[in-house]
């Protein structure tokens, strides 16, 4: 496969887009009615926002990194008034990146007509901004960044789904792309098998440190990534789920840990943590919300990202598209119109591991160069930002007021 192989859009940080698209960001959940009507029926427009009012760094560190995606070309942050989140710096933030960006308060707008008017009219100004500017470039497989996230989770999943994604994870690090995986509280009774897939010293302190601090998540809120529908779909322990979560990862060295909003230092297999901080926990935080892991993997500036769910699962995704993998043809044949790709073929012996991931690839291409992925067909752009909280250092923590 060649290395160049489709045309990508190029950002002034040298990283490449696989699509071009406008964020509107709500810094507030007062704000979301009007930022989702300046979004509809407007093909190229994303919605994204954080309800709360209070001030969050998490927050503001995902919103900054998801208006600075590779996948972003123009970014419009609206606010009410009241919140500590501040639209104009958001925007700021994003011209500096050499983006065209624009906010408002309602409050200083008139109110939610006038609000919307507005916002319509500011679309199309930086749309015709975005498209006077951004250059077209070739891009191939070393420029490609791509998540992967499992949810509803069956047996097939930890034999097939993930596997297929694992074997070509191998071929996208090969290759020279890199790969982002996540998770950690799914893969728990691990510790030994992450020491050992360490690509240095300093990897695997990071390794071991997130293990550490999930397993003690864990043990302190007496939760476990595990639910009724993953016994129903035939799993039986904790640790055979996270076998079979682990197996996405593929089978080259691990370079180290990134945390929410930091991007991978260098090409290769990272793995992210999104567990919040020891002295953060009494906020709380649950796992069982795919969008929100998904959104952490995109801040991270995946391109791409590829969800396993053998029980099926009709989500997709903001900023970037959804491939939805299953490992179980019941379900592939069930939900067609939802699922992208069908790894229960390796099950049942009609295609091999290695050739499904090569399958996989040539998917993953024709997305990356344009083709739309089931998810993105069906219109679906679910994300979530959720009430959480986790040390970053070094990243933005300038828009607040």
């Amino acid at each position: 496969m060649n290395e160049t192989a489709w045309q990508g859009y190029l950002r002034s940080d040298g990283r490449k887009g696989i699509r071009n698209i406008i964020l509107v960001v709500y810094t507030v959940e007062c704000a979301s009615h009007v930022a989702h009507a300046i979004g509809r029926d407007e093909d190229d427009v994303h919605v994204i926002g954080f309800p709360g009012c209070y001030d969050n760094q998490y927050a503001i560190r995902m919103i900054l990194a998801l208006g600075r995606h590779p996948n972003i070309g123009a970014v419009l942050a609206v606010g009410l008034g009241c919140e500590y989140t501040q639209p104009a710096k958001i925007a700021q933030t994003v011209r500096e990146s050499g983006r065209p960006a624009d906010a408002f308060f309602i409050q200083e707008n008139g109110g939610t007509k006038a609000s919307i008017d507005r916002g319509k009219q500011t679309i199309a100004r930086l749309r015709a901004e975005m498209n006077s500017q951004t250059q077209m470039v070739p891009m191939g497989w070393s420029d490609l960044v791509v998540g992967s996230e499992c949810g509803g989770s069956d047996g097939t999943s930890g034999l097939a789904g993930n596997p297929v994604v694992g074997a070509f994870f191998d071929l996208l690090v090969d290759r020279g792309g890199s790969a982002i995986f996540e998770e950690i509280v799914e893969m728990i009774g691990l510790r030994h098998i992450l020491d050992a897939r360490a690509a240095s010293p300093q990897a695997r302190t990071q390794l071991l440190a997130a293990y550490d601090k999930a397993e003690h998540y864990c043990r302190e809120v007496r939760q476990y990534s595990v639910a009724p529908g993953n016994f129903a779909g035939g799993l039986t322990t904790i640790e055979e789920k996270s076998m079979g979560a682990f197996a996405k990862s593929g089978s080259r060295p691990i370079q180290g840990v990134i945390r929410v909003a930091e991007r991978p230092p260098h090409n290769g297999l990272w793995l992210l943590d999104s567990v919040p901080d020891p002295h953060f926990m009494q906020f709380g935080y649950t796992n069982p919300n795919d969008t929100e892991g998904i959104m952490d993997l995109i801040c991270a500036g995946s391109q791409i990202i590829l969800f396993v769910t053998g029980r099926g699962s009709v989500i997709g995704s903001a900023v970037s598209p959804l491939i939805k993998v299953t490992g179980n043809s019941i379900t592939y044949n069930r939900m067609r119109d939802d699922m992208d790709f069908n790894a229960g073929r390796i099950l049942t012996g009609n295609i091999t591991l290695p050739a499904a991931a090569e399958e996989l690839a040539a998917l993953v291409q024709a997305v990356a160069a344009g083709q739309q992925s089931k998810p993105e067909a069906l219109g679906h752009r679910e994300y979530f930002l959720m009430y959480k909280h986790q040390d970053t250092p070094a990243l933005d923590a300038g828009c607040r007021a």
